[in-house]
């Protein structure tokens, strides 16, 4: 009789009578089958035949993930068997195939539908039909190892990983066509780009007005002219609609929603969404991920509902400009708006695996104050996915069907892109958005500078009345706290302007009024129904903060010509101000005269600390080679990016700068370098935090004694906030701008066509995305997940004895050393006395050594080291001859001799971390010789590394040891101060202990000390970027690199004497100024026309040059992401980039 089986293709199983009645002939059939303990195998697409159940669960398994593909012939069900009955999965339509991944691929891509399928919904499962027949289909005849689909996605996936051309891709299917004339495979890259979209997500193409006024969506998506300016939505040809209508402009938007489903619905990852909820700090100081900070508490306590379930999902936002092209000279840019999900574990919530792309945002300009206009449609999906919901599949629990909500906790961006896309203006008087009304800013020649740190001190600080600041005691309180409801109420007053950049409508400038502040609209993110409440809404961007305030201190410091905030005008404000007479201009004759200041470098320590930084080494891809950073003539920093900056500020200025300005200049550096330190370690206190606000304040002050007005822009005084939005927020490598700067580089290599640079990067996106997924099944190529770290040791067996687990991946020329005896004694003991599991041989041979010697005799520690080896070795061959059970291979082979002749190695890696040999080390431009070992107490032991040996022992058994030069770690040769600890290399100790078990090792590296002579370095530690305090599987790597814990830095202001400061350089008394004096140039003495703050004199955003500076140097960065990324290959492998 024939069985009918078709109901087990049925996909929408909840409205289907026919698949209802054909599950319950199914399990009446396989009912007198079942095991004497009741259970049999399972055949949903989940089970696979390979689980068994209970026969009651076998109805809601198969009700809820379907019939398993392929399983035609129910042998284990009651039908008989047939030939060829094996124990393979059998595809769909019957061939025999092995295990294949994409089945798990394809059963998790329609069980995202599954829950629509469940209530009746409309199914799309029809786009699967090319997906199910290349899986049904054999990549070549009589090869069961691979399908057709199978074959061409990994092959997909490796094109993707290594960068091939579309042109070598269709040029490998050619000669595999050519070399297999039965291969079964697609013919072009084109075709296999069309077959990977159906895996993918797909995307939304929205008709944009060409003046950014208006999308041609929804309610405006018939319409041909734009609603606001008239003008007409299709581009034309000499005043005439072309044959195809073209628009001018198209946004791109990739729904949020599914992708949120896709995390849930693989296994893979919806294990991981619970991440926030089980591993958050349990120490309420303690910060290490978004939860831990006061803003995601004070959200989950107004909305309990939400946060009731943890699987709802907190979504970061990010947005920022790049240049597609590889021309420089070619302006454009394109927009990306990227979300991140804080639901996953820190190690991975940054990965560019994990970001989600959303919007794209055509060019050729900037959307600017139009930015709500394209984020109409994220908006209205964020809104209903707070609402509403949407139904989600948990593949982590027994898919189970849950409501899943989402909400946006803040954006990411630079201070340009913050100000388009929350509405307060960054320039003017009132350019900082935390000060609001209350910034501190005056009018200097030129541009607004934001001077006047010390109204945050207290009201009876006696810096106030100091008038050496600014002439003036400072008498106003410290700015308002502006909560929420205050920050509504000044939006109720901002008058609704018209969209567009059309000169007649949303073109047209407007004065804003006074009531209005800073405020040039009112966000879109406002229409999120929980966005007025939340505290921490756009973050200030750390990585762009600190590039700024590195590059005008060192722009300052070296009196770089294009940089130096020291300008002429600068001087003249200082004469306005009637302050710091000794740096005002004055004339010679028919020159204007300059005074040198002693926070600029003179020629020869220009020179100094120029080739103080060529000459640095870091460990390998710890950063970039600063040596290229350098001006030949040895003058001037070029073409520092971000991560230099970030490697300068927190390593090498504090360093350099030490014996090449005063002491209060340098002090006052160091602190500021410090705070950054604090800020930027992957563990935050909120103690260190709360300490950090109150000293920045002194430090902002202290730089205002010291610097001129015009040197603090907006990018200073923001530094001021950044420990508060930490405490709010959390660890700042989960709020910066690293990650997405480097995930626009992946987005520019997607551009093939140069003419639809927005199309090539979203067909691109869809396609990698949808090999991202199905790479998370494969075992058998490398993937993004599987592939190996660049200084990735292997696998090493796990060992009864611990010391037998120092073990290393040896790179370079073996080579074989025969130690004199004496030295292989002390490996030997060394090796023996730091094996934890014979603590009991060593405490019973030191009795007997007590019982045996006299007390005072003889040196007991040197007669247990030198006869502890031949007793152990006894002791163990009298037990292994007697059969104790204790005495296994490993302990015998312990207590034997090692082989007289040694392997030593020039290099090697050690738990992810490269070592390299002092000799071979000078010859490179890394260093990887540095080695650090803690003592029994707090102390610290620093050496080099000599020669990395293994030694071998009896049954395959070895143990790598190093072989260091210590230095003298006492008062005398090592200083400590301001968190700097500087050793003298030149002193050795511990000649007769030079050996350490590899794995105890820990990496430093050595930067000179000028400031104490040649043979003093400065000791700086690396932070392994694998290992985080919090125990978890699966660890991996960040974005980039940080100290372990702010807490490792103490942040002390020395407040010293700052009424004895003389900025006046001694070596050189005047710089003359190569230009005639005029009445322009004359110094102005009368300071009538000097505005401050108070001033009640309003100017226009375009008369401000400080953002306009900053906003140019951004526009240099989208021109040089490349740049950047290159950069990165190299800086972001190791451990520590501060």
């Amino acid at each position: 009789m024939t069985i009918d089986k078709s109901w087990t293709t049925i996909r929408r199983r909840g409205s289907s009578n026919e698949f209802w009645n054909g599950l319950q002939h199914f399990l009446q059939m396989a009912k007198p089958f079942v095991n004497d303990r009741g259970f049999i195998k399972c055949p949903c697409r989940r089970c696979l035949n390979n689980a068994s159940h209970q026969l009651e669960d076998l109805e809601s398994h198969i009700f809820r993930n379907g019939f398993m593909f392929g399983y035609n012939q129910w042998i284990h069900h009651g039908e008989p068997a047939t030939a060829n009955a094996g124990t393979t999965v059998a595809g769909p339509s019957g061939g025999i195939h092995e295990r294949d991944e994409m089945f798990d691929v394809l059963d998790d891509i329609i069980s995202e539908d599954a829950d629509e399928d469940a209530v009746g919904g409309p199914s799309s499962n029809d786009q699967y039909d090319d997906l199910f027949a290349a899986l049904r289909s054999e990549l070549y005849p009589g090869v069961s190892s691979f399908s057709s689909l199978n074959f061409l996605v990994k092959l997909m996936h490796l094109k993707v990983l290594n960068k091939w051309t579309n042109k070598s891709f269709d040029e490998l299917l050619k000669l595999l066509k050519l070399a297999f004339p039965k291969i079964d495979l697609v013919e072009s890259h084109y075709e296999a780009k069309k077959l990977m979209t159906k895996m993918g997500l797909g995307y939304s193409s929205i008709h944009v007005c060409k003046n950014d006024c208006a999308l041609f969506w929804k309610e405006n998506s018939l319409k041909d002219t734009c609603p606001v300016c008239s003008e007409s939505r299709w581009k034309l040809q000499s005043g005439k609609r072309s044959g195809k209508n073209v628009p001018h402009k198209v946004l791109r938007y990739f729904p949020v929603g599914p992708r949120l489903k896709r995390l849930f619905a693989t296994s893979k990852t919806a294990k991981l969404m619970r991440w926030h909820s089980t591993g958050k700090s349990k120490d309420n100081d303690v910060m290490r991920h978004p939860v831990d900070g006061k803003s995601w508490q004070e959200f989950d306590k107004r909305h309990p509902q939400f946060a009731g379930d943890v699987r709802n999902v907190r979504l970061g936002f990010a947005a920022d400009g790049f240049n597609p092209f590889g021309n420089m000279s070619l302006s454009y840019s394109m927009w990306p708006v990227v979300l991140t999900t804080y639901n996953l574990p820190p190690w991975i919530c940054m990965k560019a695996e994990y970001l989600m792309l959303s919007l794209l945002i055509p060019g050729p300009q900037s959307p600017g104050k139009d930015m709500d206009v394209f984020l109409r449609p994220l908006i209205d999906e964020l809104k209903e996915l707070w609402v509403h919901g949407l139904d989600t599949r948990d593949a982590a629990y027994e898919n189970c069907v849950f409501r899943m909500r989402a909400a946006l906790l803040w954006t990411v961006n630079d201070f340009p892109a913050r100000s388009s896309l929350s509405g307060w203006s960054g320039q003017g008087y009132r350019a900082c958005p935390t000060c609001n009304e209350d910034t501190p800013s005056m009018r200097v020649i030129g541009k607004t500078a934001y001077f006047g740190h010390r109204r945050f001190l207290a009201t009876n600080h006696h810096w106030r009345s100091n008038l050496q600041f600014d002439g003036r005691t400072e008498r106003k309180r410290p700015p308002r706290r502006f909560s929420t409801t205050d920050i509504l109420e000044q939006l109720r007053r901002v008058k609704t302007g018209i969209p567009g950049k059309h000169p007649n409508y949303g073109g047209v400038k407007r004065k804003r009024g006074d009531d209005e502040l800073n405020w040039r609209k009112k966000s879109i993110f406002y229409e999120l129904p929980y966005w007025a409440t939340i505290e921490l809404k756009h973050n200030l961007d750390v990585m762009h903060i600190e590039k700024n305030v590195c590059d005008s201190l060192l722009g300052t410091l070296l009196a770089d010509p294009h940089k130096s905030k020291d300008t002429d005008n600068a001087r003249r404000d200082l004469a306005k101000l009637g302050i710091r007479h000794e740096l005002h201009l004055f004339e010679d004759g028919n020159k204007l005269m300059k005074p040198a200041a002693d926070y600029t470098f003179s020629e020869a320590n220009r020179r100094k600390f120029c080739r103080f930084i060529r000459s640095v080494k870091f460990p390998d891809g710890f950063a970039s080679n600063m040596s290229k950073k350098v001006a030949q003539n040895d003058s001037r920093l070029l073409g520092l990016k971000s991560h230099d900056c970030h490697v300068i500020m927190q390593r090498l200025l504090p360093v350099g700068c030490r014996s090449l300005v005063t002491k209060n200049i340098w002090s006052t550096i160091v602190e500021l370098c410090t705070f950054f330190k604090q800020l930027c370690a992957s563990t935050v206190n909120v103690s260190d935090m709360v300490e950090a606000q109150k000293q920045l304040v002194l430090i902002l002050c202290k730089l205002e004694r010291i610097f001129p007005p015009a040197f603090f822009d907006i990018m200073i005084h923001l530094v001021l906030h950044l420990p508060e939005e930490a405490i709010l927020g959390g660890p700042v490598h989960m709020r910066w701008m690293y990650p997405f700067e480097r995930y626009l580089k992946r987005l520019k290599d997607y551009v093939r066509n140069a003419a639809k640079p927005e199309g090539s990067i979203a067909e691109g996106y869809v396609v990698d995305e949808a090999l991202t997924f199905c790479s998370r099944y494969f075992d058998d190529v490398e993937t993004r997940f599987n592939r190996p770290d660049r200084n990735d040791d292997g696998m090493h067996p796990t060992r009864q004895l611990s010391v037998f687990e120092s073990q290393c991946k040896p790179l370079g020329k073996q080579s074989y050393v025969e130690l004199d005896n004496n030295d292989r004694d002390k490996a030997e003991f060394y090796i023996l006395n730091n094996s934890p599991e014979l603590e009991p041989y060593l405490n019973e041979h030191k009795q007997e050594l007590h019982v045996r010697l006299r007390e005072g005799c003889l040196n007991i520690n040197e007669v247990h080291r030198t006869e502890f080896a031949g007793w152990f070795f006894e002791k163990i061959y009298a037990m292994h001859r007697m059969q104790a059970p204790e005495v296994t291979t490993e302990l015998l082979s312990l207590s034997s001799k090692t082989n007289m002749v040694v392997s030593s190695y020039p290099a090697c890696i050690v738990n992810g971390v490269r070592f390299v040999t002092h000799d071979r080390d000078v010859r490179l431009r890394t260093q990887n010789s540095g080695v650090s070992v803690p003592g029994t107490g707090q102390e610290m032991f620093y050496g080099q590394l000599q020669q990395i040996l293994e030694f071998s022992y009896l049954n395959g058994f070895s143990v790598v040891l190093f072989r260091c030069k210590w230095f003298k770690c006492d008062s005398k040769h090592m200083v400590t101060e301001n968190n700097i600890t500087s050793i003298d290399i030149n002193g050795e100790a511990y000649k007769d202990d030079q050996f350490i078990l590899a794995s105890q090792a820990k990496q430093v590296f050595y930067v000179a000390d000028p400031s104490r002579g040649p043979n003093w370095c400065i000791v700086q530690h690396v932070k392994y970027r694998s290992i985080w305090d919090i125990t978890d599987d699966g660890l991996s790597d960040i974005d980039l690199l940080q100290h372990n814990s702010s807490s490792n830095f103490t942040l002390f202001v020395d407040l010293g004497n700052l009424q004895e400061i003389n900025l006046l350089r001694r070596d050189q008394d005047v710089i003359p100024i190569v230009q005639p004096v005029t009445n322009a140039s004359r110094p102005v003495t009368d300071d009538s026309s000097f505005l401050n703050d108070a001033d009640e004199i309003e100017l226009s955003d375009e008369e401000d040059e400080s953002v306009e500076e900053y906003a140019d140097e951004e526009t240099d960065a989208e021109n040089d992401i490349d740049t950047e990324e290159d950069d990165d290959d190299r800086s972001y492998h190791a451990s520590d980039s501060d």
